[in-house]
């Protein structure tokens, strides 16, 4: 027996049907499932009497009426759930987009993919590190422009130049002349406090900022060094193991073909030379030992009278072409530094083929040590000439530090351009068409990112003579990464002899670090705390030093109330030397743990 609850059509009143037997129950699901008239026509053919045609009818249109209403129940959440489903889809879709325009906007994406996909990742981790000083100059650039040069260019749009001095042209490659005028040297900066609708102490403006700019390159230095440790050396597992080079060292980011067959062989070449350089060690006997302790000291030697030879010519050639009154000729000494370093690096890798060192690392590390000597000596020997020369012999000293400056980055770019030219095009030319035996030069990565370095060293030496510089040496980078990368594309092949990339960026970063920046830092320091300022010009004119703006500063916040934390500040910390003391110990001791890392595993 069936109840169902029903409406009476006439009266509008609930009424209650039952459905006594099974052939009811049976004929009314037959007519819910046929169309309108054919419901009708199907009622009317039954042999019943009337009532019991209206009692089907009754009970037939209820369950119609229950089947639409259930419909629309499910239809509703049907549909409900449909555009829950598109719209979490297309938030999906929308999110996938966006990450993928972040990585199309994101600079040089496409490029660096190809590059890592033809040549491995050790090539690749130049042009990373490249990008990576790229960022470093533009926030140096936005920085120093930001709080140095717009507000002195909203007090006086117009540079101070006399009506005898024009642009030639020439000043582009030599920094003098007219430029000497304008803001890109410290002697463009007034010392005055700037009123408008604030007052803008200049002096406090240039000092800060480039104080804050050095001590955030530095932090952002550690912070890298410390990352890149962890994740590469305190994270990762060692590979000197053969069976585990064999079986995990495949670099996978290589798609070419050429270059593929070339990891095949690579991988089979070093660990031959792994087996044999156990075996070697084995067989050599004292006398060889002796000979080839012989061998390096003789070479080692030779390499570091080059170093001091090439710092005792710089130091003289220097002190002679300050008496040239030609503007042009102020160029032989950044022409004859760049000459050098870029002569002295050839010699150092020929150097490295007779010496026959066991392993490759080892024949690197002793390439990168002669390279960092040689340009450390001459960068010493510039900055001592010109804290001690050219500081007590020009009226605007700084200016003339920040041409010389200038004209080193500037030719050391050209040099940077010759370089790829006659070492790796006239190389490949060499090897593909004169002498086939020397075959297709590869990509010296270690020389290439010390020429890095030393180029960055000079921007962060120059920051405080030339506050403009890293826009120069931001338009340096960009063009460097397209000619290296055309370079490399043209005239060079995958490395036979693969470093681990991710090692050897930790290792980039660790050598930017100490000794070049600590180096520039230090000349930086020195300037501030020990030379007197000029007197005709710049914003520290008059004082003793520039540190000195910080005590002028304090003593004009005495008569401010609630400041006095400040002063605070300044007499227990800044001017203590315990905290710089604690703070040297704490950068020494990340230091000396990151560098130890990576000659460990490499022993």
């Amino acid at each position: 027996m069936v109840f169902v609850t029903c409406k009476d059509t006439v009266t509008g009143r609930a009424c209650c049907v039952v459905l006594c037997t099974t052939e009811e129950q049976n004929l009314v699901k037959e007519l819910v499932g046929l169309s309108t008239r054919d419901r009708i026509r199907a009622i009317r053919g039954l042999s019943m009497s009337f009532k019991e045609k209206k009692h089907i009818r009754l009970v037939l249109s209820h369950y119609v009426s229950l089947i639409i209403k259930q419909y629309n129940t499910n239809n509703q959440v049907l549909i409900q759930w449909s555009c829950f489903k598109l719209f979490s889809q297309s938030f999906r879709r929308c999110g996938y987009s966006i990450k993928s325009a972040r990585q199309t906007l994101k600079l040089w994406q496409s490029i660096m993919k190809e590059i890592g996909g033809r040549f491995g990742t050790s090539v690749l981790s130049y042009f990373v590190f490249l990008k990576w000083l790229l960022m470093f100059n533009i926030f140096s650039f936005l920085v120093n422009f930001g709080f140095i040069t717009i507000p002195l260019l909203v007090y006086d749009p117009s540079p101070n130049i006399p009506p005898n001095v024009s642009f030639t042209g020439l000043e582009m490659l030599t920094g003098a002349g007219y430029f000497t005028y304008t803001i890109m040297y410290y002697g463009g900066y007034s010392n005055e406090t700037l009123v408008g609708l604030v007052k803008y102490d200049m002096k406090l403006a240039y000092f800060f900022t480039i104080a804050v700019y050095m001590v955030l390159c530095g932090i952002a230095l550690i912070f890298s060094m410390a990352s890149s440790f962890k994740k590469n050396y305190v994270l990762a597992d060692p590979t000197s193991n053969s069976a585990w080079q064999l079986l995990s060292s495949w670099d996978f980011s290589i798609t070419n073909e050429r270059a593929v067959r070339q990891r095949k062989n690579n991988l089979r070449v070093q660990i031959q030379e792994s087996l044999s350089d156990k075996a070697q060690r084995q067989l050599l006997t004292l006398s060889e030992k002796l000979k080839h302790l012989g061998v390096y000291l003789g070479f080692w030697l030779l390499s570091t009278s080059l170093v001091v030879g090439c710092g005792v010519s710089i130091y003289y050639l220097y002190a002679a072409n300050w008496s040239l009154l030609q503007e042009a000729e102020t160029l032989l000494v950044p022409f004859v530094v760049s000459l050098m370093n870029l002569v002295v690096p050839l010699l150092y890798s020929l150097f490295n083929k007779f010496e026959h060192y066991s392993s490759h690392r080892r024949q690197i590390y002793a390439l990168v040590v002669r390279n960092i000597l040689l340009k450390m000596s001459i960068l010493a020997v510039l900055c001592y000439y010109w804290m001690n020369v050219v500081a007590k012999k020009f009226s605007c000293w700084e200016s003339v530090v920040g041409q010389a400056l200038y004209r080193l980055v500037i030719v050391d770019f050209l040099f940077l351009m010759l370089g790829s030219f006659f070492g790796e095009f006239l190389s490949n030319v060499i090897g593909t068409r004169l002498i086939p035996r020397l075959g297709v030069p590869e990509f010296d990565v270690a020389r290439n990112v010390l020429e890095l370095i030393y180029a960055q060293s000079l921007a962060w030496i120059g920051i405080y003579f030339s506050p403009l510089l890293p826009a120069i040496q931001i338009l340096k980078l960009f063009i460097l990464f397209y000619l290296k990368k055309v370079s490399l594309t043209q005239n060079c092949q995958p490395p036979r002899r693969t470093a681990r990339a991710a090692q050897m960026q930790t290792i980039f970063i660790a050598l930017l670090f100490f000794p070049f920046f600590v180096g520039s830092l230090s000349i930086v320091a020195y300037t501030a705390w020990r030379l007197t300022p000029s007197e005709q010009c710049g914003p520290f004119r008059g004082l003793n030093s520039t540190f000195s703006v910080v005590g002028v500063w304090m003593d004009d916040l005495h008569e401010i109330p609630g400041s006095q934390w400040v002063i605070w500040i300044y007499e227990n910390i800044i001017k203590s030397e315990i905290f710089y003391f604690l703070m040297t110990l704490i950068i020494i001791d990340t230091y000396i743990a990151i560098e130890n890392k990576p000659f460990m595993n490499c022993g």
